[in-house]
Order: C-alpha cells, then structure tokens, then sequence
C-alpha cells in the first residue's frame, strides 16, 4: 500500500499533540511585563516540546516520502511512534509543572529515548517493508546521529536526579542537532 493515508493520520495525530501542548499555556493575570516572568519556564519547556515534535514531523515527512510502500508492520510501528510522542505533552507539563525536578525531568528524557527508539523501529520496519529502499537502506545505515541521540538520552536520564539543569541542557543540544533535516533522505527524494 501506498504512504497517503499513514501520512496523513500521522500529521493529524501531531497536530493534536501540539495543540494539546499549546492548550497548557495559561493567559497570564496582569497587563505587565512582570505578569509574563512567571510563564517563562512554562514557554521555555513549550518550545523545546514544541521543537522535538516539530522535528519528528519533518523528519517523518521526509523518511515517509523517500520509501515506495508500507505493509502492516510499518503500520503498528508507525503507532508506535505516534504513542511515544503522544506523551511529550505529559512529559512536558509534570516537569513544568513541578519546576523541573529530577523524576519529571527524567521521565521527560525516558519519553524522549523511547521516541527515538520507536523512530529506530520505523526505520527498521520500512527498510524490511515491500518496495524498493536499497538507497534509502544505504543512507540509513550510517545513521551516526540517532546513535549519538540515544546515548546522550541515557546519559540525561539518570543526570536528572544529580543536577536537572545538566539533563535539560542535554535534551536542547540534541534538539539541535536535529533542528536541520537530514539530508540525506532529503537527497533520496530529490533524486526521484
């Protein structure tokens, strides 16, 4: 089968998730621009979610159009993902909500390793999948960043319960390593 429809539920399922996130911005009480400082962390831990979903999506959008077909395994791995991804939101207000404190801000980096790990099994799931992905498998094999991701995700999550400002500074470095869209799938589908 064709990619159309699991695009399509995926971007809807996204767009939920961001507007949940969106939903949890409270107006502030006051005309100043004392009534805003309050709402910092609340906007700050909004734009790293924000960025992280931003980035699936993208990156989502470019491995989807770069493969030739899904079957049923791609299916279940691609709700997997959207599960995980899902609970950003969740994961986003309990450490907001209690001023980034070790448990929620190592449950918001448990959230995130299991995205990139769902995100892993998509891959996989595609490359086994019907179709021709022999150069999508070839430019995915060398995929140093989600490697390096990982990594840096376990070494937040238990960073979280010594010093949180350490874990977060982790979780926005990877962000930023993702912020530019992989290349080279974008390469694969230009080429088409």
């Amino acid at each position: 089968m064709k990619t159309t429809r699991l695009e399509a539920f995926s971007d809807g399922v996204l767009a939920i998730i961001i507007t949940i996130m969106v939903l949890e911005l409270k107006v502030p009480h006051g005309t100043d621009s004392n009534a805003l400082r309050p709402l910092l962390p609340v906007f700050a831990s909004y734009v790293m979610s924000f960025v992280y979903v931003g980035i699936y999506w993208n990156n989502h959008h470019h491995l989807l159009h770069a493969t030739d077909r899904i079957n049923g395994q791609v299916l279940w791995a691609n709700l997997h993902l959207m599960f995980w991804l899902s609970l950003v939101p969740f994961a986003t207000g309990w450490m907001r909500e209690n001023e980034f404190a070790s448990l929620p801000t190592a449950f918001y980096g448990a959230v995130l390793l299991a995205c990139a790990l769902a995100w892993l099994i998509l891959q996989a799931a595609i490359l086994r999948g019907p179709g021709e992905n022999e150069r999508l498998r070839t430019v995915l094999g060398r995929d140093l960043k989600v490697k390096v991701s990982l990594a840096l995700y376990a070494a937040a999550i238990p960073l979280a319960f010594f010093e949180e400002a350490v874990a977060l500074t982790i979780y926005v470095l990877v962000a930023l390593m993702w912020l530019i869209p992989d290349r080279r799938i974008e390469a694969v589908v230009e080429d088409e």
